[in-house]
């Protein structure tokens, strides 16, 4: 066996989890050799055209989604530190473990560069207000204290991580993708890229993010991975102007609501709220777009518009077993409707179920930042049920922060979040298959920068626990 080719952990995917894993088992064991292969660049090399052009020139891989920091590091960069949002490790490790290990990794944040202002802790009477206004509308506010990075810092604090890493000798495999995971007997020890070399290790550590799930999911089909069906969370991207969410961006940056439908009973929760920030597209593998946002530190790039996600949270029952695909198939239809491009409805034309259209989008007051957006009619993309769902959720948004009900309000399909292969795994993050660990987003253990990164901490310690002494 080639010695070069022979590693104490291997780690799939450069995201979040899997840095700051590595970064824990280089702390602690500095001697330790560790492999990270991603399918993406490195950070220096991720540069989105689209920020010049205003035009995506199908890049492969994305530079948004793949990459060093993966989706985290064009994303707005905003760190939840709650352990009620971002996942489920307080179901894993318990609430009060998954707190220490959020606040060891915010510390590591803020020790690569992180902006030290934290929303959403003095401002009590107006979040008491806030919240008033939710209760009568029948939203629950979930408390949430955020450190918001910014895009551009964001992928200055990952720059200064991939430095760390690469000085402290962990081994990056940019512009691979790993084919397979080498198993035999229940055990893994290697995986095989598609440049056709095999990397051995006792201890592979799947760390691959929403974009690298649909991947992940076939591995462990393939190879008797236990796995759960997970949520599906399909909805669309809300745009405003500022003026409208102006007390709940002031006070809490990020307002986190979650409502229970009254005509379906259906979890509807806001997402990624960008004040002043941009709708952006993302495109996955086979070109497949869907709809995100970013919101920038520096005034230069800000926008006069807010936009937040509103996603349906769907759970299926036997026989249904494949969630990403739905998702997938959602975001297709609006793909194949628009040439490739996103969508974009008013609130009023979705109510009456009429297409937008160019004309009726000039006279908004609102101007969608999202330029190369489609107008169009979300009724032909997405199931009954959730138009519903969307509709209630934003009435009800409406009597929190009146305004976002308004006929202007831009709508933006398809939002789709791709982690709903849910790895069966137990607190040491190990899968049915000894020497195999799921960790983030794609593994549908978390679902955000922070408490994925907390789960690479935990994984690696628990790694480092099975070492001999």
């Amino acid at each position: 066996m080639n010695p070069d080719n022979q590693f104490d952990v291997i780690i799939i995917g450069a995201g979040p989890s899997g840095i700051f894993c590595a970064y824990e088992l280089v702390r602690q064991k500095p001697d330790m050799k560790i492999l990270i292969i991603e399918k993406g660049r490195p950070i220096e090399k991720r540069a989105c055209p689209k920020r010049a052009t205003k035009v995506c020139v199908g890049c492969r891989p994305c530079s948004i989604t793949t990459g060093f920091a993966g989706a985290g590091a064009f994303s707005d960069g905003k760190l939840s530190l709650s352990p009620d949002v971002g996942g489920h490790l307080p179901d894993i490790l318990g609430y009060d473990k998954a707190a220490e290990l959020i606040r060891e990794s915010d510390d590591i944040y803020l020790k690569f560069g992180a902006d030290k202002n934290v929303y959403g802790v003095d401002k009590q009477k107006e979040i008491r207000e806030i919240r008033r206004k939710a209760i009568n509308a029948n939203l629950k506010l979930i408390e949430c204290p955020i450190r918001h990075l910014g895009t551009e810092e964001g992928y200055k604090i990952y720059t200064r991580l991939q430095k760390h890493l690469s000085e402290q000798g962990v081994q990056m495999e940019f512009n691979t993708m790993v084919k397979d995971i080498v198993m035999d007997n229940g055990q893994a020890h290697g995986v095989v890229t598609d440049k056709g070399e095999t990397f051995h290790a006792p201890e592979i550590v799947a760390a691959v993010g929403r974009e690298g799930s649909d991947w992940f999911s076939h591995i462990c089909q393939d190879h008797s991975v236990e796995t759960e069906v997970g949520t599906v969370d399909i909805g669309v991207r809300v745009e405003v102007r500022d003026e409208v969410m102006e007390f709940l961006n002031k006070n809490l940056y990020e307002a986190k609501l979650v409502y229970y439908t009254p005509t379906f009973d259906d979890k509807v929760r806001t997402f990624c709220t960008n004040p002043s920030g941009e709708v952006a597209a993302e495109y996955y593998e086979h070109g497949l777009a869907v709809v995100n946002g970013h919101a920038y530190k520096s005034k230069e790039y800000k926008t006069s518009n807010t936009n937040f996600a509103l996603l349906v949270s769907k759970n299926f029952t036997k026989p249904f077993k494949t969630p990403i695909e739905y998702g997938k198939h959602i975001a297709r239809l609006s793909n194949m409707l628009c040439d490739g491009k996103i969508m974009v409805q008013t609130f009023g034309d979705f109510q009456r179920g009429r297409r937008t259209t160019e004309e009726r989008l000039c006279r908004n007051n609102l101007i969608p930042t999202l330029k190369d957006a489609v107008p169009g009619d979300l009724s032909l993309v997405l199931p009954h049920r959730i138009m519903v769902d969307i509709k209630e959720m934003l009435l009800a948004l409406d009597k929190v922060t009146p305004g976002i009900a308004s006929d202007e309000t831009l709508l933006y399909g398809v939002e789709v979040k791709f982690y709903s292969n849910k790895v069966v795994v137990n607190r040491d993050f190990q899968t049915n298959i000894k020497g195999l660990r799921a960790i983030g987003d794609g593994a549908s253990v978390t679902r955000g920068l922070q408490q994925a990164s907390a789960n690479g901490i935990s994984a690696a310690r628990s790694i480092l626990n099975t070492l001999p002494l």
